[in-house]
């Protein structure tokens, strides 16, 4: 036992100088952040003074599933979750498998599809509120005016739901090519010999999309679920910059909530505890993807 003891602690002081500076940081920057995020979830911080005040308990908390405002940011991080997940990974996948049919200009047709996501989210989000703008001189008005699709301009981001569905629109197309790009390298692991049997068996192409291609990349479809949920919950930039929680912050998603009630009102005890709720239910369904991502495996 003392030889193993002794055998272990060789070890470790051999990696210790390798996997220290990694440790001090990963304890300074993430692990004691979250620890006295999780304190202050449970009691009230006075800013000026820097230093908490007192403990109210679970009374952010229970004060936050009653608030209407908090269950409309939910509502809204929940519905723009379910809307620009599928629809990343729908069009991101329907966009690599034209990619990867095409011999000449991939590389080209790869980068023009992949600039959204390198493009600055300010930069986008700011055209983005042009285009949408409200009048006949917001571009999507002009275009369907002159197109004879509407009658009179829409306001798009005075609306609670036309407001939404310019987030939505813009959380999928910020996204599409980064999972293109993903889905391509899965793409071009599978074997030709694949397609061409389903060809001589007679499938058409929906068939071989359906039932070739869509299994054939079912791994990483469970991976970007995974992140793209994630990425889904922590929806800011654009939502500060395209509507800023109007009309009467009917589009505000938990994020921008949390930074609001943090640095706007300046309760730091509340917005701690809208961090921690979040957390929980981003850990609790990355828990339950992966329990069905093993299943599905096995």
């Amino acid at each position: 036992m003392q030889v193993k003891f002794h055998r272990g602690f060789r070890q470790w002081a051999q990696a210790l100088p390798f996997v220290g500076p990694a440790l001090i940081l990963l304890g300074l920057f993430v692990l004691y952040p979250l620890a006295r995020n999780m304190v202050m979830s449970v009691s009230t911080y006075d800013i000026l003074q820097d230093r908490i005040t007192g403990y109210v308990g679970f009374s952010h908390y229970t004060a936050m599933f009653s608030d209407p405002k908090y269950l409309v940011a939910l509502r809204n991080t929940l519905l723009y979750t379910l809307i620009t997940v599928p629809g990343q990974m729908l069009f991101g996948l329907i966009l690599a498998c034209l990619l990867n049919a095409v011999v000449k200009g991939k590389t080209l047709f790869k980068v023009l599809c992949y600039l959204p996501v390198l493009t600055s989210w300010v930069i986008v989000s700011l055209i983005f509120k042009y285009i949408f703008v409200s009048g006949k001189g917001g571009l999507v008005n002009f275009a369907l005016l002159q197109l004879g699709l509407i009658g009179k301009p829409i306001a798009w981001l005075q609306g609670e739901w036309t407001a939404n569905a310019v987030l939505w629109m813009f959380g999928i197309w910020k996204g599409v090519g980064w999972v293109m790009v993903i889905y391509l390298a899965a793409l071009q692991n599978v074997s030709r010999d694949v397609y061409e049997a389903a060809q001589i068996d007679g499938a058409g192409t929906l068939q071989t999309f359906l039932h070739v291609t869509v299994p054939m990349v079912r791994n990483t479809t469970l991976y970007l679920l995974t992140v793209l949920t994630i990425g889904g919950f922590g929806a800011y930039i654009h939502v500060m910059m395209i509507t800023d929680g109007a009309p009467l912050g009917l589009t505000n998603q938990i994020m921008n909530l949390m930074y609001n009630t943090a640095f706007s009102k300046y309760d730091f005890g509340y917005a701690a505890a809208q961090a921690v709720t979040m957390g929980v239910m981003i850990f609790a369904l990355t828990m339950a993807q992966r329990r069905v991502t093993q299943e599905t495996i096995n």
